[in-house]
């Protein structure tokens, strides 16, 4: 069993930045692959950002690319979201999800496990 704890949401004007982290519990969730994902209301659950079990490898969603870097440390148990040049339509409850292989994966169906999310607000 594994538990995500997102952190580090908040307001924030267009054109800044935030960083959000996803704490875990278990230890296996370094051979795990982990991504982000984004909800708004009456929207279905969106592909952000996925990292493989080593880091090595990475996949964003076109509208993230450039602006948004995943990463993460297995010491800590953790995997972060670097957002940059945010924008208003970048506004969502985040989401971090794992999956018990170590490969990526953009579609949600193949995540087993998720936290409760953190709330992002860019105003413009």
């Amino acid at each position: 069993q594994v538990q995500l704890v997102e952190s580090g949401g908040g307001l924030v004007q267009a054109g800044g930045s935030l960083r959000l982290a996803c704490a875990a519990s278990g230890r296996t969730f370094s051979t795990y692959a982990t991504a982000w994902f984004r909800q708004t209301p009456g929207k279905e659950r969106e592909f952000v950002a996925t990292i493989n079990w080593s880091g090595g490898f990475t996949y964003y969603a076109d509208s993230v690319k450039g602006r948004f870097t995943i990463s993460r440390d297995n010491a800590k148990n953790t995997v972060y979201l670097q957002m940059n040049s945010l924008k208003p339509e970048d506004t969502a409850v985040y989401y971090c999800a794992t999956r018990t292989t170590g490969v990526l994966g953009t579609n949600r169906d193949e995540y087993d496990y998720w936290g409760l999310g953190t709330q992002v607000t860019v105003s413009s």
